[in-house]
Parts: structure tokens; sequence; C-alpha cells
């Protein structure tokens, strides 16, 4: 990190802009929204304020003279836009005198740049890349702006203007976090955030019990709970916004081992992370003594998480760690995730369904071949239904044999897609009568199979008949 991230009140002088043009102007919309006071100096002799507001024009001296030899009396820092040759000269001069200098598009001669902005009033957001590309910046600005709420910097400031009142009334730090947190998250926090202050301002007022309204127990420890979270096929920004909150509010995250790591770090830096999953072949702690650490965390006042890969309730087990929470009376919620399946799917175009091909799609789990000797095959020859198979590296042969000895046709396209929207993802395409050796091309898992005429329209199989077109002519050729 070359530049560290300051926020610097322009309300405290003035900020000499040397430049002139759109580039100058672009900068003067900037740093008057922050309410900074701007002496400019227009190198073309042409003051345009056309699109600049009466707010903003009105913090805005237009400057005669000389820059360079300009009286700097009161200036905070110096920005130049659009200066051409006399920019690296005025960047000399506040560099000599100690002043944080500016220059667009030049590092070499800035002592800081200018981040993509979010703004929300008492929120702001500042997203840097060192100046390496402004274009990203810009594109992570994007994403934040669709995520973040109009009014959450009136929610920061209702909060700043009740913070010391309510310290002096919870004087616990892990209480008074969690008295916040149920004021974001919660009834008061949504009127804020629908405009309707004086309602959020009452409904704050009401509240008779702060330690109560927090959750306190007998103990006065913090109400614990357990959020399941969906960490999705590997790729961490297919994350809900909803599962990032989960991650960034945890004090542990009971994890699988084939969470990616990339999704680890999401969370809460200082949260606990226990790795409860386990791997092929491996053994693991066993599902009963997930359960009881999930309810023990819970009791204990902790928010835990427990990560999931893919979906919680898709061949995840979330469906009996909550059966669990329920008879120890713990409070928990539900986050899914996408499904490996749909992954795989999305990544490699795989349609799932097709019209006219294919109107039914079959979720199954075969972990180990007795998993596979147990399903009902019969029940999947339809020709109009796709099959995709959890977990089924292992039990590749038997999935193979089941499905021909119910009578699939061993033509029917089959696609291994292994580690689904991860960078090594791999995928191997062909028939079923080919699944066991597709399984040996994708060098390990996790993976799943997916079987049917869809398979066809995938981007591999696509591939494959022009790397095969390419050698038929090639072969003719020669």
């Amino acid at each position: 990190m070359r530049f560290l991230p300051v926020f610097l009140d322009l309300q405290r002088g003035v900020v000499m802009l040397v430049g002139s043009g759109d580039l100058a102007r672009a900068k003067l919309r900037v740093l008057t929204a922050a309410g900074a006071r701007v002496r400019w100096y227009a190198t073309d002799g042409d003051h345009d304020l056309a699109g600049l507001g009466e707010n903003e024009t009105s913090r805005i001296e237009l400057a005669a003279g000389d820059p360079l030899t300009a009286k700097l009396n009161g200036v905070i820092a110096i920005v130049c836009a659009g200066a051409g040759e006399l920019a690296p000269v005025m960047s000399a001069r506040a560099r000599a005198l100690g002043l944080p200098v500016n220059v667009m598009d030049d590092l070499d001669h800035s002592t800081f740049i200018f981040p993509a902005i979010v703004d929300r009033g008492d929120v702001v957001v500042a997203i840097g890349t060192g100046g390496a590309s402004p274009v990203v910046a810009r594109r992570l600005r994007e994403r934040i702006e669709a995520v973040l709420p109009a009014r959450i910097g009136e929610l920061a400031g209702f909060i700043g203007r009740w913070r010391k009142a309510v310290h002096d009334l919870i004087p616990e730090f892990a209480l008074r976090r969690r008295f916040w947190e149920r004021v974001v998250d919660g009834p008061i926090g949504a009127l804020v955030l629908a405009g309707r202050r004086d309602d959020a301002e009452r409904a704050l007022k009401g509240i008779r019990d702060a330690s109560a309204f927090a959750g306190s127990l007998p103990s006065g420890e913090a109400e614990g709970m357990v959020t399941l979270v969906g960490a999705g096929p590997g790729d961490p920004d297919l994350l809900t916004v909803k599962a990032l909150r989960a991650l960034q509010d945890a004090d542990v995250i009971f994890y699988d081992e084939l969470v990616n790591p990339e999704i680890l770090d999401r969370a809460r830096r200082d949260a606990a992370r226990i790795p409860v999953g386990r791997r092929v072949g491996k053994p693991g702690i066993g599902q009963d003594a997930i359960n009881q650490l999930l309810i023990e965390a819970a009791q204990a006042g902790r928010r835990a998480v427990r990560l999931k890969g893919g979906d919680p309730f898709i061949f995840g087990r979330g469906g009996e760690e909550i059966e669990a929470l329920r008879q120890a009376n713990v409070a928990y919620s539900v986050i899914p995730g996408i499904t490996a399946g749909l992954g795989a799917a999305a990544q490699f175009e795989v349609p799932l369904t097709f019209r006219r091909e294919a109107l039914r799609v079959t979720f199954l789990t075969a972990h180990k071949e007795r998993d596979a000797e147990a399903v009902d095959w019969s029940t999947l020859t339809d020709i109009e239904m796709t099959i995709v198979v959890y977990m089924g590296l292992t039990a590749a042969s038997s999935v193979r044999a089941g499905l021909l000895a119910a009578g699939r046709s061993p033509q029917t396209p089959v696609g291994v897609f292994a580690r689904a929207t991860r960078e090594d993802a791999a995928a191997a395409i062909g028939t079923l009568d080919e699944l066991p050796d597709l399984v040996e091309k994708v060098a390990g898992g996790p993976a799943v199979l997916i079987i049917g005429d869809v398979v066809v329209h995938s981007a591999p199989a696509r591939q494959q008949q022009l790397n095969q077109l390419a050698s038929y002519f090639q072969v003719a050729a020669e």
C-alpha cells in the first residue's frame, strides 16, 4: 500500500486549483461537494462554470494572475488538472512548502491522489488503486453504490447524535455494540433508511431498558445466535450481500474444509475460525459434534456462523443443524448460497433446462459407491430430465452402471465439472459410457456430474466440436 487513505477536512482552509477545461471543472465538482473553498487559477483564462450549481459556485473564488507567484496564505492543498507544463512546477512549489499536491494522472508529481468516492453524507467510501487503474476503482465504486442504501449517511448521523447518551447508559463495550447492531439491523434503522427519522427518534426514546434491548441474558452476556451461511461454489464474488454482512458480524466461524480461503478473508479479522468439515477419505469430527459446537457458541453469547460450501439446504446438512438448534432453543437464521450445480452450469454455460429438450432437473448425491447403488435409477431414465450428481467422483462407475442398467443410452452426453467458479476450474465432456475416464481428466474435486442432452450446448462441448472440425480439415488438407 503506497497511499494511506486519509480523510482531509477541506473546510479548514482553501484548496488552490490550477488548470482549465473539463478536467478542472470535474475537480471543482468533487472539491465543492466536500464543502471545500476553492481558489481557481484557470490557465487558459476561461473560468467557465457551466454545469455547476449555485451551492458549488458560491464556494469558488475565480483568481487571476500567475499561480507560481500567488500568495498561499490559508491554502491547505494544491490540485492541478489540465494545467499542462505548469503542473510539475506547481508541484515543486507545493512540496517545497510542505503542502499536499495532486497532479492529475501524474503520480511522480503528486503527494496524494483522488480516490473513487461513494458519497452518502456522513458515510463516505473511498476506493483507490494506488493510481494504477482508475477504471477499476470506478467499477468498484459502481458496485458499492448499488449495495449501499441511499440514506445510510443519515443513519450514521442519527447514531452519532445518540452515541454519547447510549454510552452513558451501557458502559459495557460488547453489550453496547450489540445495542447498536440491533438499532441498525432492526426496525429503528429501517425507519431511518425509509426517511422516517422522527418515527425512529420516538422509537429510540421509547426504549426503557437499553441493556434488555441489547439482548442481555441473566449473566449479563449478549444473546448469541447461529447463522447458517451458504458460501457458494468457490468464487468469493458470488457471496450474497447478506452473507458478507454475517461474516463481518461473526464472533466465530465454523467452516467446511472446502470453503475457499478467499471467502474466509472477507470475514471480520478478529473472528475465531474453526474448521469442522472433512475431505473425501479423511475422518471428520462428526455432525453431532458440529451441532454441539454451534449450540455451545450461541449459549456463550457468541454470534456464530456455520459457513458451508454451496447452499446449506442442498446436500449441506443444514436441516439437521437447524433441528439441533431448535431442540436447544437457540436462535438461528439461514442465508442461502449458490449451489455447486448452478455455479458449474453458469461457468461452463450448461443450460440445465432447454425448451423441448430438457424439462426437468434432478439433484442427487452419490458420495460413495453404496450411495449410488441405493439410488432407484429407473426413475431417472427420462431423456427430458437433466441429472446433476453431487460428490460423484468416487462413485462415477456406479453412477454409470446404474443408469445403463436402467436403460439410459450409453451415448447420453455427460460433463464432469470440477472446482466450479474457482481459478483452477476444469471440465471434461463425453458420454455416459466414458464417465469413469472423464473423471480422471479433471484431476480431483470437488466436482459435479451433469448428465443429459443439455451438455451438448455447453461451452466445453462447443469447443470440443470446433477442435474436432479443425482436426478434420487439417487431415483432409494433408
